[in-house]
């Protein structure tokens, strides 16, 4: 019964391998969500807010209160200068913010610039719309090195159908935080070929080794013609609240909201006021999950490396890339499916992200935002099975 162009896709990954995880008892560091839970204060005004009687519909584009820190936000992080009533806009997480965007902005037969790996609702949103993703890859520099694409092999990829390039810094799967000059050839093209840039952030303060975020919508050219999405999840540790946002131009805001209000129309309104909260007084706490954060990867990627594997050091999000070469396999995706059965421990091969094989095929990537004794137990679980193997 399912509709031809959606035949393609299952149900997803990270469904499939978090069910995996529980019928095998393994510990699962496939899916990307944290073991704890956010700041105390956050939680608890979400909590009074539930009791307090906020818990009908708020208003369609969000709660006023919350588009105006998310406006503070960004002008004291980026310099960028967004009005709350009319250049903001929240969402059910970034992932309805970005199909909402495919949704509005591009037309059945006009293409997609992606980078791939690509996190999978892009596809689905992307195929949903009728349009085709052309995807450019990234590739690690070197064995365990940095990914990051080829601009010839980017601008070699727009055509006169593009309409929009989807991008995603700090990255998710690889880790990789694009620099201003990889910005800058993205930037370049979207202004020569009058294309949108729908920019996913929502890994934006997860940023390790004195690493800085820049938005696409401040370089030249580009506040314009960029749809900014974020959200609460990740900086905050709420995956669940699912409270994203979009910042835009009005014209594109509009667009968005169009195909948004018949989508959802509205969500959760006492934790969009605790987002608001957060966003304008939480930060510090932020700070605090990176450096942690930024020993957790450590720790997972040293233990990783001790059972063999290569890994690549991310500059930013909660994901490591191992390279399953380096113990004398070539297919991620078989090495990851085998892992919870053979080892008790799930992570997500990274070739279902990708379009080209060749791009995935060696990777698995695994989730290091879990507490320091689960990532050790599942280290010694990989010790344990390759020592008997």
């Amino acid at each position: 019964m399912l509709v031809e162009r959606m035949r393609a896709f299952g149900t997803t990954i990270f469904a499939e391998m978090s069910a995996l995880a529980a019928a095998t008892g393994a510990i699962n560091l496939g899916q990307g969500f944290p073991d704890t839970d956010g700041p105390t204060t956050m939680l608890d005004i979400a909590a009074d807010g539930l009791r307090s009687g906020l818990n009908q519909y708020p208003p369609g584009t969000g709660r006023p209160e919350l588009r105006q820190a998310i406006a503070s936000h960004q002008r004291s992080h980026y310099g960028l200068s967004y009005d709350p009533d009319g250049e903001v806009l929240v969402t059910v997480g970034a992932t309805e913010a970005v199909s909402a965007s495919i949704l509005a902005l591009t037309e059945p037969g006009d293409e997609v610039v992606v980078l791939e790996p690509y996190y999978d609702s892009y596809a689905a949103a992307i195929t949903l719309a009728g349009a085709a993703r052309v995807p450019v890859s990234l590739r690690p520099t070197t064995p365990g090195g940095r990914f990051t694409f080829d601009p010839d092999e980017f601008r070699a990829a727009v055509t006169r159908r593009t309409r929009a390039v989807l991008i995603n810094s700090p990255h998710n799967p690889t880790g990789t935080v694009l620099t201003r000059d990889e910005l800058e050839v993205i930037a370049t093209v979207c202004v020569e070929h009058d294309l949108v840039a729908i920019s996913d952030e929502v890994y934006e303060h997860l940023l390790y080794d004195g690493g800085a975020h820049v938005p696409i919508a401040t370089l030249p050219g580009m506040r314009d013609r960029t749809v900014s999405i974020s959200s609460a999840g990740k900086s905050f540790s709420v995956t669940g609240w699912k409270i994203g946002w979009i910042c835009a131009a009005p014209p594109l805001i509009r667009a968005v909201n169009t195909v948004k209000q018949f989508l959802t129309y509205t969500h959760s309104a006492p934790m969009q006021l605790a987002v608001a909260y957060a966003l304008d007084n939480e930060m510090e706490w932020v700070d605090a999950l990176c450096a942690s954060l930024a020993g957790r990867r450590d720790r997972l990627a040293s233990g990783l490396e001790s059972v063999g594997l290569s890994v690549t050091h991310p500059q930013g999000t909660y994901f490591i890339q191992a390279d399953v070469r380096a113990i004398g396999l070539t297919d991620g995706e078989a090495f990851a499916r085998s892992l919870p059965h053979d080892a008790g421990v799930v992570g997500i091969p990274t070739a279902v992200f990708c379009d080209n094989d060749e791009v995935g095929r060696p990777f698995v990537r695994f989730a290091f935002c879990k507490r320091d004794e689960v990532l050790d137990e599942a280290v010694n679980r990989l010790m344990g099975s390759r020592t008997s193997s």
